[in-house]
């Protein structure tokens, strides 16, 4: 991609273990020349700071619905109307939740509301989360509803669980946006 075309992408980071591993989506996204503006919600902040992202992404990073920065254009309309695309990983149960049920209670959610960028879901959570009847009818919604989906994988889990809820690769996830937005390889 050149320069001056740079397409913008959203990483929503949400409150789950794997959250480390957005740093490496963000650090590969940024090297393939796509600007990588970051939205972490609370829960996420728990796992990884904001710092990480700020470094590796070379922009500011939202944490916050009412931010009081002036100079920063970075309000959910703003940006929702600047994405070419928004990636949630990891997307917790409940982000899934809060999508399926129209919520918008911080800015990650606020902005995917207003969204009209293609939104990448990637799953991440305990096996046992992940095949509760909600969080299956959840995503089924957000399918019906358009939203693309991306995992989760199976593998070891942090809680020392075995099955499906682990994030997907990271290699992965780049591969699909370049097929979402119809960019060569």
């Amino acid at each position: 991609m050149e320069e001056g075309k740079k397409k913008e992408i959203v990483v929503g980071v949400t409150g789950s273990i794997a959250a480390f591993k957005a740093a490496e989506l963000v650090s590969q996204l940024t090297r393939k020349n796509f600007r990588v503006t970051v939205v972490m919600t609370k829960a996420a902040q728990k796992f990884i700071r904001p710092l990480t992202f700020q470094a590796l992404s070379k922009e500011p990073v939202i944490t916050d619905l009412f931010s009081t920065k002036k100079n920063l254009d970075v309000n959910h309309i703003s940006l929702a109307q600047r994405a070419s695309l928004i990636i949630i990983a990891p997307a917790s149960a409940n982000i899934i939740g809060k999508m399926a049920g129209g919520m918008a209670d911080d800015f990650l959610s606020t902005l995917i509301i207003s969204a009209s960028s293609p939104v990448l879901i990637c799953p991440a959570m305990n096996r046992h989360m992940y095949k509760n009847s909600l969080v299956r009818e959840n995503i089924k919604k957000l399918k019906k509803d358009g939203f693309h989906f991306l995992g989760p994988g199976k593998g070891r889990l942090a809680c020392g669980d075995e099955g499906l809820g682990r994030l997907i690769e990271v290699g992965k996830i780049v591969s699909e946006v370049f097929k979402i937005l119809k960019i060569p390889v």
